[in-house]
């Protein structure tokens, strides 16, 4: 079977944490689980981080980007991980990566801070 694309984003940022040494999970969001909660979750030097992971045009939800909001504003760190930024997965998590947000995604982010 074809490896998907996001698989492709998923396993590239894998590596990378397993390189840093990083503590993740992928959590199950079925039955018991929470719906929106990011691809990945984990510590990283004592930090905790979601990155939720999508390729091509792909974007969060708004359950997501709520989800993604939330783990920021609590002081943790979160980010939608996509092909152009999947290899600075160490920058993303020392707070070193300036993202490269365009206007529509701005006004995205506003409109879920506005739902809370």
């Amino acid at each position: 079977m074809a490896m998907t694309p996001e698989k492709k984003v998923k396993r590239t940022v894998a590596k990378q944490l397993d390189d840093l040494g990083c503590y993740y999970f992928y959590p199950a969001t079925g039955g018991y689980g929470r719906s929106g909660v990011p691809d990945i979750v984990g510590c990283f030097e004592g930090k905790f981080f979601g990155l939720e992971c999508k390729a091509g045009d792909n974007k969060p939800t708004v359950l997501q980007e709520k989800n993604l909001y939330h783990i920021l504003v609590n002081g943790g760190i979160s980010e939608v991980v996509n092909e152009q930024n999947m290899h600075y997965v160490e920058q993303i998590l020392r707070g070193e990566y300036e993202r490269q947000t365009d206007e529509a995604g701005a006004k995205f982010s506003e409109a879920v801070k506005e739902r809370l």
